[in-house]
């Protein structure tokens, strides 16, 4: 067999035995490195792990993971609940929405499905419940719709991205993701509208809401809302480069928690700041790891050989998209986020030149299928968090997570028949597509 072979072979079977993705991608580049290179070439490994998290971006997504943290512990999540429920009233179907609508926006400050998924059901949860929506399904939903959060700005998905494929713009791709990730929640909300008027759920308010009016709810959430006006206003005025951004993100939060909502102490916030760390250490560890497979494979030609190979399975652009998305779908149900754009780019970029498919748009369709993948089990990270906050199991969503699928799925396929809906507003704003 060839050393692309043992590399791959190596990858596959570790991750089969359980190693974690960070180590099996390690182990398989040095399994590649000793088969088809030379044993002395394993001192370039401190190299390779420094090189790949040695990027200035790649200082954003620490912070921007900070900053969902902060958001969540200052209690922005109850206020936005609050004002959605006082704006939307009591109807069929009117906690879906509120549910909706406030991942959406939390999407908007965290970048993180899990943490969107974390902050909403806690507050939702109990309200959907009480109002007869059955945990399973609120479950799903709000899962679901937590994965927009890799689209709506600022995404850490799109951070990476940005980093992986050369000469793309990172403020075009937070315009781009924008109204897809809105389209992305308006599909979902279609279906679970439909089926709470099926079944009569009504959209009773949380505790105390009935003294609660617009203007007032307005008032206590409008710190929260104005975060991603703060964000992307700086970003399209130049005032401050996405990686600045992110810090002005923390700052924010942080005096949003600390002197307004109150709810934030100078205590929480160095735990946060250790929990913040946890995080990123893990995220940098595959990244940092992930440099040594990554390395070998572009010496070796492994993945210039896979591309080749994707390459002459059609002449049909079309139907390697098909297929390309499917495969992309079928990894998310298995990976995160990260690990997906560290693998499958090297492999995709020479595909994606050859069709002459635009960066952005490609980027952003990746990320639609990766969030889909999110709330599809068996992996499926924000159906994990939220069923751990439901106390159910994950299979009783399936039923659920696959009708949501269904729905995504054709925002994705207009995204995809579509290009404007992405490229239309970083066109509009100047940026490079």
């Amino acid at each position: 067999m060839t050393p692309d072979i043992w590399m791959i072979l190596a990858f596959a079977g570790l991750l089969i035995a359980g190693v974690p993705v960070a180590f099996s991608l390690a182990l398989a580049g040095a399994v590649g490195i000793v088969a088809g290179l030379s044993p002395d070439m394993l001192a370039t490994l401190g190299t390779n792990t420094y090189n790949s998290i040695a990027k200035y971006p790649l200082i954003a997504i620490p912070l921007f993971i900070l900053t969902g943290l902060i958001f969540e512990r200052a209690g922005v999540a109850l206020r936005l609940v609050r004002f959605a429920q006082a704006l939307i009233g009591p109807r069929h179907g009117g906690l879906a929405l509120v549910a909706v609508l406030v991942c959406m926006i939390m999407g908007g400050m965290s970048g993180s499905g899990p943490a969107d998924a974390a902050a909403v059901a806690m507050v939702m949860l109990p309200s959907m419940t009480k109002a007869g929506y059955p945990k399973p399904f609120s479950a799903t939903l709000i899962a679901a719709s937590a994965s927009t959060a890799i689209l709506i700005p600022p995404s850490v998905a799109l951070i990476l991205y940005s980093i992986v494929v050369p000469g793309v713009d990172l403020r075009a791709l937070f315009a781009a993701g924008l109204f897809p990730g809105v389209l992305a929640g308006l599909a979902l909300l279609v279906p679970a509208m439909l089926v709470a008027k099926r079944y009569g759920w009504e959209g009773t308010p949380v505790e105390g809401a009935e003294r609660l009016t617009v203007r007032g709810t307005f008032r206590d959430a409008l710190p929260a809302l104005f975060a991603p006006i703060l964000i992307l206003g700086g970003l399209r005025s130049g005032l401050f480069t996405p990686t600045e951004a992110a810090v002005v993100a923390v700052a924010y939060g942080a005096l949003v928690g600390l002197l307004l909502t109150r709810e934030l102490t100078l205590r929480d916030l160095w735990e946060l700041l250790g929990e913040a760390a946890i995080i990123s250490g893990v995220v940098m560890l595959i990244i940092a790891l992930a440099g040594i497979f990554a390395w070998a494979g572009t010496m070796l030609g492994t993945f210039r050989h896979m591309a080749e190979w994707i390459i002459g399975l059609t002449d049909n652009g079309v139907l390697l998209l098909i297929l390309v998305m499917l495969a992309v779908l079928v990894a998310g149900m298995l990976l995160d986020a990260i690990s997906i754009y560290l693998i499958m780019m090297p492999i995709l970029i020479p595909v994606m030149q050859h069709f002459e498919w635009n960066p952005v748009w490609f980027g952003i369709l990746l990320a639609m299928n990766i969030a889909i993948g999110q709330f599809t089990p068996p992996v499926a990270v924000n159906l994990m968090v939220t069923t751990e906050v439901a106390k159910i199991r994950l299979e009783h969503t399936i039923g659920w997570a696959m009708l949501f699928v269904l729905a995504m799925g054709c925002a994705l396929a207009l995204v995809a028949m579509f290009p404007s809906i992405a490229l239309w507003l970083p066109g509009v704003l100047g940026y490079n597509v």
